[in-house]
Formats: C-alpha cells, structure tokens, sequence
C-alpha cells in the first residue's frame, strides 16, 4: 500500500476530498518524522510505539577479506507493534 493509496482510504471513509486527505496525510508523516528526529517516543494506541534507539560501536568481519573491522555506533528506529495489532493479525 502506497501513501496515495492510504489518501484515497481517508478521503472514502471520511468524505474529504483526495487533496485534504493527501495534505492530512503528509502533514502526519511529517510530524512524526520530527518527533523520532527530536528523539522523542511516539506511542499510537491500538497500533504500536516508535522509538529511536543508539547502536554501540561494534566489531564485524568484512566477509570477502575476513579482515575484523570497527561498525561505528548508529542510531536506529524501532517499532513495537502493540498486543491489539498483534492479536487483530493473528486471528487472520
């Protein structure tokens, strides 16, 4: 499913139009987007948390070399799905 598509659900379960629901729809990818850049959880009940999480630096193996080298720290994101999403999914 594509972010055009998801607009088009908005605008048919709602009545908005297909530009409200797409600018809806950008400007709730947007706010999450700066709220895991600040650091900060985004928890949606029903749905599951975010979270951007720090990778420690680690030792790896370049596989065609064999040569051990330093992975550097990272941050990632995380998502949990909650135990609703998860129950939802696994009745199916």
């Amino acid at each position: 499913m594509t972010k055009a598509d998801i607009a088009e659900q908005i605008a048919t379960n709602t009545g908005l139009t297909l530009k409200v629901s797409q600018d809806i729809l950008e400007k709730l990818l947007e706010t999450l987007k700066l709220t895991l850049e600040t650091g900060e959880k985004i928890k949606v009940a029903g749905f599951g948390n975010f979270e951007v999480k720090q990778k420690a630096d680690r030792r790896g193996r370049n596989p065609q070399t064999g040569e051990t080298i330093t992975i550097t720290s990272r941050k990632i994101l995380s998502w949990k799905p909650s135990q609703v999403l998860k129950a939802i999914i696994n009745k199916g």
